[in-house]
């Protein structure tokens, strides 16, 4: 069981670590985007009409696609008002509640995203530029970024249910057997 677990922990982590190198590609393209707009505009007095929505489009995308890594590397906002005050059991049980909450609200984003690039897709929803964009394209970071936000969490609860169940199955004694050897 634990090295299925591990197996499917390397996978997610693998798929979240590529999203996050193409947030990063992401994020590099829109520098060099208002780069050529601004030379473009200041040196040539010739400004793009395509710069500002790609680049809203790329910013935007980076957002969704690192939401996963944001969790996976813990760098989330947290208010520890009431778990700093916690007992280390407690504080892991709170963990995996708030875990199981935000699956389901993760869950729910997911669908409706998913419904809303669906509906773009069905109805050939174009952005009202001259680029005329299929808005389907730049709407599928968000179900995308949600999927792989769900996957991490399903990833830590697991882990820290695991933890917790071992914690629990451990004496002290065994526990620190276990650290030493």
């Amino acid at each position: 069981m634990r090295k299925v677990v591990e197996l499917v922990d390397q996978i997610i982590q693998k798929v979240t670590s590529l999203a996050t190198v193409l947030a990063g590609l992401f994020i590099l393209a829109t520098a060099v985007i208002v780069c050529y707009e601004v030379i473009a505009r200041g040196l040539f007095d010739a400004p793009t009409e395509w710069s500002l929505e790609l680049s809203v489009y790329l910013v935007l995308a980076s957002g969704f696609l690192g939401l996963a890594a944001t969790y996976a590397d813990d760098k989330h906002i947290r208010v520890d008002i009431l778990t700093a005050r916690l007992s280390e059991r407690s504080n892991a049980c709170l963990t995996i509640f708030v875990g199981i909450v935000v699956t389901g609200m993760c869950f729910v984003f997911l669908v409706e995203s998913w419904d809303m690039v669906l509906t773009s897709y069905q109805m050939n929803n174009t952005s009202p530029s001259t680029l005329r964009v299929p808005l389907f394209i730049p709407q599928l970071s968000l179900p995308v970024g949600f999927l792989l936000l769900l996957l991490q969490l399903a990833r830590k609860i697991i882990l820290d249910i695991l933890d917790l169940s071992t914690k629990r199955r451990l004496t002290p004694e065994k526990a620190s057997k276990r650290r030493d050897g």
